[in-house]
């Protein structure tokens, strides 16, 4: 992140120290005891922000270090067991001009953290140079109240169904043979690419209108495009789909940070020739077999279990 203006780096460094402070995950660090994995939640210490200064060099040459530093700062290992999980840096450019480098394990966080992280600082940033307390209101949970109600939850009859389903959903799942594929390498290197596309706000309200026709959501509509799309290209009528999703299920869980996002297979059958229609209908039905936890379980136990799962180190 660029920083422009006068910097107060030392209420920078507060401001890191009280989101650390705030949230428990971020401190957290991850042990095997009897072949088991365990959090630790360690004491509040302060987050090191060691100041790189680079005012001397020219500025083309500032901004090849910028990148340099960054990529080296995204590589540098994290030790889940000594921890810290989150890495910061700060890059003196200018008298008015800084780069904060922030690194955080997935372990302990998600897009959706981020987010949260960045508003938290620069609220936190803004009462600190004031000399004010923080403005934050205090956390009911903590990520490790909806580990331990994870834990709790998916035993028994609950976990027998998922279980169930997903056996059932998964069962003889066929992978895309795609006409444009190139042959798979021996070892994967996770090389990608990304190609935006941007829908005209006509369509996108057609689409929109189309969905609330239909009684789904805009992401079902898109989703049957995109299965339809596949099935083109590959005649194939088993469809499968890997999308991630937030998990921010429960309001008390929206402003936290931590690692909730899931990665679901969403699997359509495109067989019998269906019109789009048909196919909507199919797709809903998958998403919200996929999608939906029961929530009275959810609203049950995470109630119950606010402070008893370690929110406190």
């Amino acid at each position: 992140m660029r920083l422009r203006g006068t910097l107060h780096v030392a209420a920078l460094a507060q401001s890191l120290r009280e989101i650390t402070e705030r949230h428990a995950v971020l401190r957290t660090t991850f042990v095997h005891i009897d072949g088991q994995p365990l959090q630790v939640i360690r004491l509040a210490t302060p987050l090191p922000l060691p100041v790189v200064d680079l005012r001397d060099l020219p500025e083309r040459e500032r901004e090849v270090k910028i990148r340099t530093l960054a990529r080296e700062e995204g590589r540098r290992p994290f030790d889940l067991v000594q921890g810290p999980l989150v890495h910061a840096a700060l890059l003196h450019l200018t008298a008015e001009e800084h780069v904060l480098l922030l690194a955080m394990h997935h372990i302990v966080s998600d897009g959706w953290s981020h987010g949260i992280f960045w508003r938290e600082l620069a609220v936190l940033y803004e009462a600190f140079t004031a000399e004010k307390a923080s403005p934050l209101p205090q956390l009911s949970i903590q990520y490790a109240d909806y580990g331990h109600w994870q834990v709790q939850w998916l035993q028994g009859k609950v976990l027998d169904t998922k279980l169930a389903y997903w056996k059932r959903q998964l069962a003889g799942a066929s992978t895309l043979q795609m006409p444009t594929d190139h042959p798979r390498p021996a070892v994967q290197t996770f090389r990608g690419a990304r190609h935006p596309l941007v829908l005209s706000p006509t369509l996108t309200q057609a689409l929109k209108a189309l969905s609330q026709r239909q009684g789904v959501t805009l992401f079902m509509t898109l989703l049957a495009a995109f299965q339809t799309l596949l099935h083109r290209y590959t005649g194939q009528d088993d469809i499968v789909v890997g999308s991630l999703i937030a998990n921010r299920n429960r309001v008390e869980i929206e402003a936290l940070i931590g690692f909730f996002a899931n990665t679901l297979v969403l699997r359509t059958d495109l067989s019998g020739n269906p019109s789009f229609l048909e196919l909507l209908g199919r797709v809903r039905e998958v998403c919200l077999g996929g999608l939906c936890p029961p929530r009275s379980a959810l609203r049950e136990t995470l109630g119950g279990t606010a402070t008893a799962a370690g929110a406190k180190p």
